[in-house]
């Protein structure tokens, strides 16, 4: 379609007209009103006060919207419908985000927890007032989009699994609380990420926990061989019973800042970079050869630091039993606070939220938006490296003998040369 202020600038300009930016604008506004009015009436199959055969529905009055414009912004008065909606052919419409955004800030003029950085955003997105109908009517679609989306059938297998929670503020019973936001992420067999799921909660016990892993078993997963997370107790204990028979690795970056919290602010750095030569290691073995050396040496100074590098031995290195192609992109959580940067970015407008059904449409819609590119986008995993996947617990097994075979021997040597000496 050509773009009627260039075709219009044209005509000016052969008239004499051209710096005539009034008469532009009102030009465009009254061609773009009767190109609507067009296209309403073979919407619905009648002109205004026609009575037809082929009537379809009927008019509704209209809503404002302000179009900007490369000559201004123009009043654009846009015919609604009493059945189903219209949206104009010369405008972009909003992103299912964007609508959400602008639901979340009319629920909450309407229900007078609006002040002037709301209005000043209603502005900015192009409203001169709230039509309540209209705001029912972007609620109940927006609605029922996220709930579909949160209950639609699961695979059955997805290989790897990632789980976090953040946190946003709602207004419930005329107080602001902080509600605790869960969502999980899982690749497929053929290396593709999907958003499986997310929920809202008043914390992050493990009763909350449990019923979200478990909404997605009902909805078809069965198969899982790594789980990642931080160490939560409730979600670590939700985890031991849903997915009890895959490996749990623990985010390596939230554990660096546990154990670094140990340690004085002089010796952050070097510890730092001892720890991370623990997760450069080629293997398993080697790798947990160089934890056991570092433990025994921050024995003497940390003693704290040194039996949590200990005790979470098992669960900081379990990525290294599975293929090291992978090993990158599942040893840490990082994908999920990658998305939640992106829903914060949108949700950092509103503040607090005028109650929980606002936050499940704007922060589920960033959610469905952000699946959908990884759709278009690349695998996250290449399919041939997700083949070697299928023999994983054979190996891990072989894997973990040999381990313990190794260090049983290392230890004997060293106490037969201690024993000499």
């Amino acid at each position: 379609m050509t773009d009627p202020t260039i075709a219009l600038k044209e005509y000016l300009i052969n008239i004499g007209l051209e710096e005539d930016a009034d008469f532009l604008r009102q030009g465009i506004q009254l061609l773009s009103q009767l190109l609507m009015e067009l296209e309403v009436e073979q919407k619905i199959g009648a002109g205004k006060h026609e009575r037809t055969p082929e009537r379809k529905n009927y008019r509704n009055g209209h809503r404002q919207r302000t179009w900007k414009t490369r000559v201004g912004e123009i009043d654009l008065a846009i015919p609604k419908l009493r059945k189903g909606s219209y949206f104009p052919s010369l405008l972009e419409p909003r992103r299912p985000a964007e609508k959400a955004l602008l639901a979340v800030v009319q629920e909450a003029y309407l229900k007078g927890v609006s002040t002037r950085k709301v209005d000043a955003l209603l502005k900015a997105l192009g409203l001169t007032g709230i039509d309540k109908s209209e705001v029912s009517r972007i609620n109940k679609e927006l609605s029922q989009v996220v709930d579909e989306f949160r209950n639609r059938p699961l695979q059955e297998s997805y290989p790897y699994m990632w789980f976090d929670a953040t946190y946003f503020k709602v207004r419930q019973n005329h107080r602001v609380v902080s509600m605790a936001f869960v969502t999980g992420v899982g690749v497929d067999e053929t290396g593709e990420r999907h958003l499986l799921g997310f929920d809202l909660g008043a914390s992050e016990e493990e009763a909350f926990w449990l019923a979200f892993l478990r909404s997605l078993v009902k909805r078809g997963v069965k198969k899982v061989q790594l789980v990642t997370s931080d160490a939560h107790e409730g979600l670590k204990s939700a985890l031991s019973q849903v997915f009890s028979g895959a490996s749990w690795q623990r985010c390596r970056v939230h554990f660096m800042r546990n154990i670094l919290a140990h340690i004085p602010k002089k010796d952050k750095r070097t510890v730092a970079d001892a720890i991370r030569i623990i997760f450069d290691q080629p293997d398993r073995y080697t790798a947990g050869i160089q934890l056991h050396r570092l433990a025994q040496s921050l024995q003497k100074y940390y003693p704290k630091a040194a039996k949590l590098l200990l005790e979470a031995e098992e669960d900081i290195l379990a990525f290294m039993a599975f293929p090291r192609e992978h090993w990158s992109r599942i040893h840490s959580i990082n994908l999920l606070e990658r998305i939640y940067k992106e829903v914060k970015r949108r949700t950092n407008v509103v503040g607090v939220f005028p109650n929980q059904d606002s936050l499940f449409r704007l922060a589920g819609m960033s959610l469905i938006e952000i699946d959908d590119n990884w759709r278009a986008g690349r695998r996250y995993f290449r399919i041939e490296s997700m083949e070697l996947l299928k023999d994983w617990k054979k190996d891990s097994e072989k894997e973990k003998t040999s381990f313990l075979v190794d260090v049983i021997a290392d230890f004997s040597l060293e106490a037969q040369s201690n024993l000499h000496h």
